[in-house]
């Protein structure tokens, strides 16, 4: 099992250590263990969950949601169903997203092809 420091961490994951740190304090990351010297020691595992954390947020879910999420994954794999639930709705979320950005997207090309017939 590879260790890994806050420094690493923030690099692996783009996340600052302020989040890392306020993500601990709120319980979206579990605990991460210390050395000796008091210093943040973080695993495979939470580099993983971090790397899951970042998608989630990267994609809009509220900190609540991602909060509920992580309570069901470490509640055991009898929450399953539920977590496919809280990701499936996360999804048509994203997908009403990507829709109305197309539709922008279709706008503003529209836009430019108008002004460039103008020139």
């Amino acid at each position: 099992m590879s260790v890994y420091t806050p420094a690493e961490v923030v690099e692996e994951t783009g996340f600052t250590l302020d989040t890392l740190r306020y993500y601990e304090k709120i319980g979206l990351l579990e605990p991460v263990e210390r050395n000796a010297a008091g210093q943040r020691r973080f695993s495979d595992s939470d580099v993983s969950w971090l790397g899951l954390v970042r998608c989630l947020r990267d994609t809009g879910m509220p900190i609540a949601q991602m909060l509920r999420f992580a309570e069901l994954v470490r509640a055991g794999d009898h929450t399953i169903p539920d977590r496919i639930r809280l990701l499936e709705e996360h999804d048509r979320r994203i997908q009403g997203q990507i829709a109305n950005l197309t539709e922008r997207q279709h706008y503003i090309s529209n836009k430019i092809s108008y002004y460039r017939s103008v020139l």
